[in-house]
Formats: structure tokens, C-alpha cells, sequence
């Protein structure tokens, strides 16, 4: 852990530094519409294996991986019958607990395949499906009640970026999300930037770095400080095991949503394994 996260800096001038609080780096892999059943095995096989080569912790790092819906039992049976301490998540999820939905997955199903995480506002469904800040928020309030915890993701495109500032459109899908949460519940916040992902080009640390910490600070007036202190928040968008280090340098940057790269077994372990690479940490 280095020195600047011992401290959390706000970004509000004349207000006192976030309570400390130990957040376990988490790295997660989603790996979209790809790998059939078979594939998904092989490639968590490959990846315990590096992983168990390297002598991993994960209690020191998290690691958790986002198959498609079609490999989530395949995958948690592997999980389960070799023990493995993978984390297993769901790239997307119903608002609805059951009824007439057809091709919907409900929460209370993922729950039951051992899935602790689940992605709602993905770029992909915000764009592509044409899913709405109520919606989002909606998904993550059925994750929360399942007991599954929704990863909400946020970011702008650069039309965006260009007209609203780096910081502006992410932070109101974030509070448009949280806010139909209920008191207390934990959730983690993706922040990928929409002209980074799957571009090569990542956002510089730096970049990222401030957005997580605007993030950080608007948490406090709605969820309080402990809660502010305590949850983690990942960027996404072209990362890589060449620049993971600068990311998880930043005091307030927590983990990565890994992409393409989460697709590469020995890829994916050396971006894990970040804190080789970390100066200090």
C-alpha cells in the first residue's frame, strides 16, 4: 500500500481526509460476448495455474472474472470442485425478479450459481441497448437484494468529454445509480472512459486518478464518509500489464475492469500481479 493511499485527498478544498480504510485492490475480467463453455474452463484452468506459479494472494488481490451467461455454470462448477478463489460475476442482469421477461436473468438466479458481482451500466448496454440512468439503477438495487454487489459503470464518450469535462457525465451516472440503492449497501464503481475501451489507447493515470477521486468526493454527501472511504473504484479501457502499475499507483484508483486483455490467460495474471510492478507498494 503506498503513502498517498494511507490518506485519502479530497477534492474539495477546507474539507478534512476521508477516514482510512484498507480497500482490497480488485482486478476483474469481462470478457463480453466471447468463449464458449469449453474455452471459459481452459481459460480459468490457465489462469489458476499462472496465478498458483506466482504464488498469488487473493486476499491481498481480489480476482474475479465475467463470463457470458452461457459459461457461468461451467465456470462456478470449476470454481467449486477445484476450490479455486476466483471471484465469479455476471456481465449484466434483469431489474425484474421473475415473470414474463424472456431471455431476461434474473438476480435471484446469478445468486444461485455463486455470482458476488454483477456489471450494470456497461457502455455496451448504455449505447447499444439503450439503457437509461433509471435502469441502471434499477439493476443495481435487484443485485443488491439478491445479494449480489453491482459494479455500476460509468464514463463519457469524447463527445462528451469534449462538451461536459472529464468528470461530469460519470458523475451523474454514478449518483443517478446509487441513489436508488438503499442505505448502506456496498456497491463499486467502474469508471471507463468511452473513447479508451478497446481503443489501445488508455486514459493516462493521471486522468484516471482525477475522475476516481471527483467520484470519491461526491460519494461523501450521499453515502457519508465511511462508506466514501470504503468503496473501491476500477478503471477500465485499454489496460494492459504495461500501464496497470501507473493506475494502481493512484491513491484513489482501486482495481481495473480488464477487457480484451482479461482474455489472455498469461496477460491477465501479469496485470494481477500489478503490484510487482508498483513502486512502494
Amino acid at each position: 500500500m503506498n503513502d498517498a493511499q494511507n490518506t485519502v485527498e479530497t477534492a474539495a478544498a477546507g474539507r478534512a481526509p476521508l477516514p482510512f480504510v484498507q480497500r482490497t485492490p480488485l482486478i476483474a475480467g469481462n470478457w463480453k460476448m466471447n468463449l464458449d463453455h469449453l474455452q471459459a474452463i481452459a481459460l480459468v484452468q490457465k489462469l489458476s495455474w499462472s496465478l498458483k506459479d506466482a504464488r498469488h494472494d487473493y486476499t491481498d488481490v481480489e480476482v474475479a472474472v465475467f463470463p457470458p451467461f452461457t459459461d457461468l455454470r461451467s465456470v462456478q462448477t470449476l470454481l467449486t470442485a477445484d476450490k479455486l478463489p476466483i471471484v465469479l460475476g455476471a456481465q449484466d442482469l434483469s431489474p425484474e425478479a421473475a415473470g414474463a421477461f424472456t431471455g431476461d436473468i434474473s438476480a435471484a438466479m446469478l445468486a444461485k450459481l455463486g455470482v458476488q458481482y454483477a456489471l450494470v451500466g456497461h457502455s455496451e448496454r448504455r449505447q447499444g441497448h439503450a439503457e437509461g440512468d433509471e435502469l441502471v439503477g434499477a439493476k443495481a438495487a435487484a443485485a443488491h437484494g439478491a445479494g449480489i454487489v453491482p459494479m455500476i459503470c460509468v464514463g463519457e464518450t469524447a463527445a462528451d468529454l469534449e462538451e461536459h469535462g472529464p468528470a461530469a457525465i460519470p458523475l451523474a451516472q454514478m449518483l443517478a445509480a446509487v441513489a436508488q440503492l438503499p442505505e448502506g449497501a456496498e456497491f463499486v464503481v467502474a469508471y471507463e472512459p468511452v473513447w479508451a475501451i478497446g481503443s489501445g489507447q488508455a486514459a493516462s493515470a493521471e486522468q484516471a486518478e482525477a475522475v476516481a477521486a471527483s467520484l470519491r468526493e461526491a460519494l461523501r454527501d450521499v453515502v457519508g464518509d465511511d462508506r466514501a472511504a470504503a468503496t473501491r473504484i476500477l478503471y477500465g479501457g485499454s489496460v494492459s500489464s504495461q500501464n496497470i502499475a501507473g493506475f494502481m499507483s493512484q491513491p484513489n484508483v482501486d482495481g481495473a475492469l480488464v477487457g480484451g486483455a482479461s482474455l489472455k490467460s498469461d496477460e491477465f495474471s501479469r496485470i494481477i500481479q500489478f503490484r510487482k510492478h508498483v513502486t512502494g507498494a
